[in-house]
């Protein structure tokens, strides 16, 4: 939870644990095993963020597969009715990775809520991780 007192900054991490999954890419089945976290880290005080970013980290049997082709990372911001307002799309990549990972611009966000990134895969959302952004 990203909170604020008259002063003092705050921030926020959390991690979701990417679900295994296949994909195909160019006629080959890639399969993304068990062991792969997503990570979202925010910062900053009240509604303005100071940085941001999000990304996968893998472990064990997760470590040694070909990675994430074809994926890009999403930061959406939505108001205290669950209402997305804002989407900062990020860029796909074509090149196979096994730590995506994307940084957002700092900003001032127009209303309280939540501050959420998702992990695309191949054109599908595999996960996401979310941080309320309260008073």
């Amino acid at each position: 939870m990203l909170t604020s007192s008259s002063q003092a900054l705050a921030g926020a991490a959390g991690s979701a644990p990417v679900q295994t999954f296949e994909y195909s890419v160019g006629g080959a089945t890639m399969k993304v095993p068990t062991g792969c976290m997503f990570s979202h880290i925010i910062r900053g005080k009240g509604k303005k963020i100071t940085y941001q970013n999000a990304g996968v980290d893998c472990a064990f049997v997760g470590a040694l597969s070909s990675g994430f082709c074809n994926w890009r990372i999403d930061f959406t911001y939505a108001d205290t009715d669950n209402r997305t307002y804002r989407t900062s799309r990020g860029a796909t990549h074509a090149q196979c990775k096994i730590d995506p990972m994307r940084n957002n611009s700092p900003q001032t966000l127009p209303r309280y809520g939540k501050a959420c990134a998702h992990l695309h895969v191949n054109g599908v959302r595999r996960v996401s991780q979310c941080h309320h952004i309260t008073k």
